[in-house]
């Protein structure tokens, strides 16, 4: 998987400036991940954390989900990894493989992506029921900033143990 990561303008409008921050945290997690097998994408952090790029790949899949598509998007659809809804079981990437988490991860980030283009404006609401209040899209693609940047953080130290680099 070949990744491009495109640096954010520096003069741009609030969506496009949003757009481009959250792909370009996007890529940056992809490229963390980048030319690694599937043993090393598994390969867990220090004891007793059993967090792995893979883990978060499948983390950030789920997070993709729910924002986008189960609070803006109002689907009624359940969590890749955990019908239950439990959003822990994305992280035990033991018996998953590269190929399986980054496509259920690039499709999520698709369906995101039209999500986001077809609201109307940044200030379309929608119910986010784990916070019991309304939430902005606006709000949304900011979160997902951030939880993209929290766990790039990760995805340093993971790749540093890995690889003995901490990629890009």
């Amino acid at each position: 998987m070949a990744v491009e990561r495109v640096g954010p303008p520096s003069v741009a409008g609030e969506r496009e400036m949003l757009r481009a921050f959250l792909d370009f945290h996007r890529a940056t997690l992809a490229l963390k991940c980048e030319g690694l097998s599937d043993e090393e994408l598994r390969r867990t952090s220090m004891p007793p954390s059993t967090l792995s790029l893979l883990g978060l790949v499948r983390h950030m899949a789920e997070v993709e989900r729910t924002w986008f598509r189960r609070v803006i998007g109002k689907e009624d659809v359940p969590l890749v990894w955990s019908p239950e809804g439990d959003y822990q079981a994305a992280y035990d990437a033991s018996g998953s493989s590269g190929a399986e988490a980054f496509a259920a991860w690039q499709a999520e980030v698709e369906h995101s992506r039209r999500i986001e283009r077809a609201a109307e404006s940044l200030d379309v609401t929608a119910y986010q029921p784990r916070w019991g209040e309304e939430v902005s899209l606006r709000l949304v693609m900011l979160h997902m900033m951030h939880e993209y940047a929290r766990h790039n953080g990760h995805a340093d130290l993971l790749r540093e143990g890995v690889y003995g680099t901490v990629g890009v």
